[in-house]
């Protein structure tokens, strides 16, 4: 066993590189402030109560100056002062929010929803109120992006489970499942019914993203929640990202070596659970454009109940993507880097292979990426760095992608970390360039600006895609940017 630490990465921005994305955005501009194409105004579009639509108002007023940092916080660097989101500041662009694009909903109907009795019911109807007044903005108004807020009346009415279900099938509606909030708008606890992910597929076809928030936490006297720069960092990031610019931050790359397509791979299964399907982000490059991709009904292995793509579906998949790529960038990849969330199978490996020679890919890798129960400390009780990467043997490595962190001065997790198990079935690569490429892209995550994401967005966004997959017709095409999804 060997033990290697990885630097940790950094991210280009319009005037600079920093390996903080707040730092970054606060000193060196968002990177797409150099595009010509881009816009310093943002229309936001917002659904909610009257207080909530106030609410949202007097916040996004606050996010417009500078939010000082927790004066009392002894990690400066993790609790960075807020810039203000303004045409002068690192953003570059100001959000635009008035009377004509928002959507004002009324106490009786929230009283209407509450009184319904099912679960299933309600949540159907709660989400169809939410879409009704998304596709009147998305139809009639100029909106970039839509705010959703979730008045506190309504929020655990459509949240948690309170009351029983209509559905025939009670196990599956009433079956609690715990979600990572990682990278969610909200901590919300989650059933298979669930509101978040099944408003988000139903505006899909609007073609508006929309981010969905608590009343609550646009309510900063509550004390449970992050300090006001904290939650102002990742609430804007996120809007800026998903009203259509195009990105923040970018990853750094060799100009030297051959352009890479990172493409990531799992699977989900079915609101019935009955079906079992492909889900794929595809990373275009580094600035992050990419594409969503739902694959087919795929087999699940009899014995060990491990779900894998036949050699046509991958083949197919793979293509698929492939042309997407060739069509967006107008040239192909020169390597496609395959991360998947489950060991490949022989036939899954055989169908890559002919899709990429078939499309004259001059390199392919194959990685295996799932979670690792292997514990390290240091100094008998202290996490391990972040970018640690243990050898086990040629082609097995762990990478702890969280753990202490200098630049932080701490270990921002409540648990002991676990690291990721990294399994280099084929590549051309050295192991430190395949984690390293991992570790990068841990901080391509437009939702959160603390850059110790656990997951590669290649896995943590297929996932994401998954969820909400789910709650999409199989005849309606899914929207192909993330955006929607996150």
């Amino acid at each position: 066993m060997k033990l290697f630490t990885l630097p940790e990465p950094e991210l280009q921005f319009a005037q600079g590189l920093h390996i903080c994305p707040r730092a970054g955005i606060t000193r060196f501009c968002v990177y797409d402030s150099l595009l010509q194409t881009r816009r310093e105004r943002i229309h936001v579009g917002a659904i909610g109560n009257s207080t909530g639509l106030d609410k949202l108002s007097a916040w996004l007023n606050i996010c417009s100056r500078e939010i000082p940092s927790r004066y009392e916080a002894k990690q400066p660097n993790l609790f960075t002062a807020f810039p203000g989101f303004n045409r002068t500041s690192g953003f570059k662009a100001e959000y635009l929010l008035n009377s004509e694009i928002v959507r004002q909903i009324t106490n009786s109907e929230l009283k209407e929803i509450a009184n319904i009795s099912y679960w299933d019911k309600r949540v159907a109807v709660a989400v169809d109120l939410y879409f009704k007044e998304a596709k009147f903005l998305a139809q009639n108004r100029t909106v970039d992006v839509i705010v959703c807020i979730i008045p506190d009346s309504l929020y655990g009415k459509v949240t948690y489970e309170g009351m029983k279900s209509e559905s025939e099938d009670s196990e599956i509606s009433n079956k609690l499942i715990t979600q990572d909030d990682e990278d969610d708008d909200e901590d919300i606890t989650i059933i298979e019914n669930n509101f978040r992910r099944q408003l988000k597929a139903r505006v899909m076809e609007l073609g508006r993203p929309i981010q969905i928030i608590r009343e609550h936490s646009l309510d900063g006297s509550h004390t449970d929640q992050q300090d006001e720069a904290t939650k102002a960092w990742n609430f804007c990031t996120a809007l800026y990202y998903k009203s259509g610019q195009t990105i923040p931050w970018k990853m750094m790359t060799d100009a030297n070596k051959p352009t890479v397509c990172a493409i990531g791979i799992s699977f989900y299964q079915s609101r019935d659970r009955k079906t079992l399907n492909t889900s794929l982000a595809q990373i275009f490059d580094e600035l992050g454009n990419g594409l969503i991709l739902r694959g087919t009904p795929i087999q699940q292995d009899k014995k060990d109940r491990r779900p894998y793509m036949t050699g046509e579906q991958s083949s197919e998949l793979l293509e698929r993507a492939i042309i997407e790529y060739r069509d967006a960038l107008k040239t192909m990849p020169a390597r496609v880097v395959i991360h998947k969330s489950a060991n490949f199978r022989d036939c899954e490996l055989d169908g890559l292979r002919s899709a990429a020679k078939k499309l004259n890919i001059g390199s392919i890798d194959f990685i295996t990426v799932i979670n690792s129960s292997f514990r390290l400390f240091r100094g008998k009780t202290y996490p391990p760095y972040r970018g640690v990467r243990v050898e086990i043997d040629e082609n097995t490595h762990l990478l702890y992608t969280k753990g202490s962190i200098p630049y932080y001065e701490t270990y921002t997790g409540k648990y002991i970390p676990e690291p990721l198990e990294i399994r280099i079935v084929e590549s051309e690569e050295s192991p430190s360039t395949i984690c390293q490429e991992i570790l990068s892209l841990t901080k391509m995550n437009w939702n959160n600006t603390q850059f110790d994401g656990k997951y590669p967005v290649t896995l943590g966004c297929s996932r994401k895609v998954g969820e909400i997959l789910k709650y999409l017709p199989e005849n309606q095409i899914p929207q192909i940017r993330y955006s929607y999804y996150m």
